[in-house]
């Protein structure tokens, strides 16, 4: 399913509480149904969206979607959606290890500042946190966000890609470096640059990634956006900051899912279980 390139929706009828898991944890489908019908999503009920060749940004009717039409974000765009879901719902958050490091790394290198953006970063991140929306008896449905796979880091000065490297470890995500900050990632704890892949070229399309940040000039940013559209695979837009901005909207590199259970069903439709 993954390998096809394509996710949109995934209709899966099934008894077996386990193979439900095993395909919600893997597969990369904006919107999965269990036991129900998979056409009519309901805008507050099933936020709607795709992932890869089928979509790259905000789900239509997600709480994150009204952010990408402004001009101006807040920088807890993420909570504030949640909260927009529910304020009431505790958020578990994951011990996230690298970012530890990470900041213990700056604390010895003498660099404050970024220790500092680690703290405040990690405080923002809502990657791995769902929210049970409102639906019709008989109905569950779960909003979730989820760090993006790989993110490309674009930037002239090692401060900037370090500041982009916080902000993809503060999400669980994976960062994608040219070969040009060997160096730089040569000094890295063994524990984040494991976190880190090196390209030669990322105009080749040799590794995927689904998210680009860029620190640097409109020229630059000009030219990195007709080379990404260029590239064969989904459509990824390249997040524009000014050298030395530090506000990187961590939003913008989660995905949101949407899964729609129907718990009527008493363990799958008996009528399409009895198919094959």
């Amino acid at each position: 399913i993954n390998g096809s390139g394509y996710g949109l929706t995934l209709g899966l009828h099934t008894r077996i509480d386990e193979t439900i898991a095993r395909v919600v944890n893997h597969v990369r489908v904006g919107n999965i149904y269990v036991n129900r019908n998979m056409v009519g999503a309901v805008v507050g009920v099933q936020p709607f969206g795709g992932e890869g060749l089928s979509g790259t940004g905000p789900k239509a009717g997600g709480p994150l979607y009204l952010y990408r039409l402004l001009s101006a974000r807040p920088e807890d765009a993420a909570q504030r959606a949640l909260a927009s879901i529910s304020d009431s719902t505790p958020d578990h958050l994951a011990e996230n290890t690298s970012l530890g490091f990470l900041r213990a790394w700056f604390t010895q290198q003498g660099k404050a500042d970024l220790a500092l953006l680690c703290d405040h970063f990690g405080g923002l991140t809502r990657a791995g946190c769902s929210r049970v929306l409102r639906g019709p008896t008989g109905e569950r449905n779960v909003y979730t966000l989820l760090p993006r796979r790989t993110v490309l880091c674009l930037a002239d000065r090692d401060g900037d890609l370090l500041v982009q490297l916080i902000a993809i470890t503060a999400v669980g995500s994976r960062a994608l470096w040219p070969s040009a900050a060997v160096s730089l990632h040569c000094s890295l704890p063994a524990e984040v640059r494991a976190k880190v892949e090196m390209i030669s070229d990322w105009r080749q399309g040799e590794v995927p990634f689904d998210a680009v940040l860029h620190h640097g000039s409109e020229e630059d940013l000009r030219y990195i956006a007709e080379a990404l559209a260029s590239l064969s695979g989904p459509l990824v837009a390249a997040i524009a900051l000014r050298p030395g901005q530090n506000n990187v909207p961590l939003e913008r590199l989660l995905i949101e899912r949407a899964l729609s259970v129907n718990t009527a069903a008493a363990g799958g439709d008996a009528g399409l279980m009895s198919i094959g």
